[in-house]
């Protein structure tokens, strides 16, 4: 489903997806979320898996965003799209090299394997997740600045415009005190790239 999905296109599904959704997204967007209906009868979407394993892989431009759980290898090989989701299986972020991802629940083992690229932000309450995470590339740390801050409020705010998720609002609501649980999985080359573009544009402005 959402295969290479092109900018202009928004892709809505009313209940859940399979493997590969958004596999190669190119600049479209997509929601999965479940029914109304489904919720009232008790369905809890952040306990359950609303997309298979492997979404998101290879994308390179767009956004996704999940009401609920998605399977193993989330956005493996991202290099340039948005992706929010309630929770993951393994391997999730495992060869990023660019985009954002935001996860606003647990992940399996072994996150950011081989993350040379792009920003993850993980809602982590309960201090578990830096056990879960391979730290082979990547740091982590903690969302400092204002900018920042806004930056990853917008992100949940447009998961929230699209799904109806009860966990984005939540957080909305809370945000002052949400955001300082939320763990930043930082790449260590790409930080230093970040950096030394931040210093070429002081120093340009200064010549």
């Amino acid at each position: 489903m959402a295969f290479t999905l092109a900018k202009g296109i928004t892709m809505t599904v009313e209940g859940d997806a399979n493997d590969y959704t958004a596999k190669g997204l190119s600049g479209g967007k997509v929601a999965v979320y479940p029914s109304q209906e489904v919720i009232d009868d008790g369905f809890v979407p952040e306990d359950n898996v609303v997309v298979g394993n492997v979404c998101l892989y290879g994308a390179s431009a767009g956004k996704a965003f999940f009401r609920g759980k998605a399977g193993e290898r989330f956005c493996v090989r991202n290099s340039g799209a948005l992706a929010v989701v309630e929770g993951t299986g393994d391997h999730c972020c495992e060869y990023m090299t660019g985009g954002r991802t935001v996860v606003l629940g647990k992940t399996g083992r072994n996150f950011g394997a081989g993350m040379s690229g792009g920003i993850a932000y993980v809602y982590d309450p309960d201090g578990e997740f830096p056990q879960l995470c391979n730290m082979g590339l990547v740091g982590l740390e903690t969302i400092e600045t204002d900018e920042e801050k806004e930056e990853v409020y917008n992100y949940i705010k447009e998961h929230v415009d699209y799904t109806g998720s009860s966990v984005g609002q939540s957080m909305l609501e809370n945000w002052d005190e949400r955001v300082k649980q939320f763990v930043k999985v930082m790449p260590h080359d790409y930080k230093r790239v970040l950096a030394e573009r931040a210093a070429a544009a002081e120093k340009s402005k200064a010549a």
